[in-house]
């Protein structure tokens, strides 16, 4: 196979395998957390294979076994202040603008948790390939956070309604195998195949006609599209305005804590009117 590792990358891997773009989020570390230098890098590869014609197909993935991506770092969470989440919700929808435009398949090669925002990036993606061991879910309200750059735009239409509600509200994690009964992923395999088998689907999608594929993913983007853009920038604004209140700092503050937030003190209970004698 031949491999072409492309230069000016610090927080990925980008590789091209035969006409396909390989992306390998590099910050084991973190779990493959996404900060501002890794959306960035993420961007540019996804634009640069785009404008490839040698690239058919694009793939996703994390370093390691254990994570795919983590979403954001909660350390930096923490310091964030309203103008930092709309810097970074400004790049995330950079990195989704260049996903669903590409014009070309992207595969998701889920090898660990999905979790937060990197749940959301696997949503973005048109197609998910996951290892058996693969966790799925958002963290959002538990961490005093929102997922709007996809989870409420994109869950409902691969889940349905009142799952995507469940998913997004209760903050649990879902197994690669109920990732696929409810029809979020595509298929599950042992970790060992799991990039053997990403290979195989990007060499079979070579063998299609680039321009109709081209023309189908713009189709099946449209009507989503139509409202998903409008729905994301206005929930960014209205995260960047949450980002720094008491009641975010509560979650991500218990995160590092490694206790329970307590967000019951943000419901404030009504204050009783005493009833006049007649």
């Amino acid at each position: 196979m031949a491999t072409t590792r492309m230069d000016g990358y610090q927080d990925i891997i980008y590789e091209k395998r035969d006409g396909a773009a390989w992306m390998i989020i590099n910050r084991p570390d973190t779990y493959n957390s996404l900060v501002k230098r890794t959306l960035e890098e993420l961007t540019a590869g996804v634009t640069d294979a785009a404008e490839d014609p040698e690239i058919g197909v694009i793939v996703i993935t994390g370093a390691g076994e254990k994570s795919f991506s983590s979403g954001g770092h909660v350390g930096v969470l923490k310091e964030r202040t309203s103008a930092d989440s709309r810097d970074h919700m400004r790049r995330l929808a950079h990195l989704g603008i260049a996903i669903r435009t590409s014009g070309k398949p992207v595969i998701a090669a889920v090898n660990g948790y999905a979790v937060g925002a990197g749940h959301e990036l696997h949503l973005m993606c048109d197609m998910t390939i996951a290892a058996e061991h693969a966790k799925f879910g958002q963290a959002g309200p538990k961490m005093g956070g929102m997922p709007v750059w996809g989870a409420t735009q994109m869950l409902h239409r691969m889940v349905g309604e009142k799952k995507a509600r469940e998913i997004i509200f209760m903050c649990r994690q879902y197994t690669a195998q109920q990732a696929l009964d409810m029809g979020m992923v595509n298929l599950v395999v042992p970790m060992a195949q799991l990039y053997p088998t990403v290979e195989q689907w990007c060499k079979e999608i070579l063998e299609k006609s680039p321009q109709c594929i081209r023309v189908m993913k713009l189709a099946l983007n449209q009507e989503s599209d139509t409202n998903f853009w409008a729905s994301f920038f206005s929930g960014a604004e209205m995260f960047a305005q949450h980002t720094g209140t008491p009641e975010f700092l509560e979650g991500t503050s218990a995160f590092i804590e490694k206790r329970k937030p307590d967000f019951a003190q943000f419901r404030a209970k009504r204050k009783s009117k005493a009833v006049a004698a007649s």
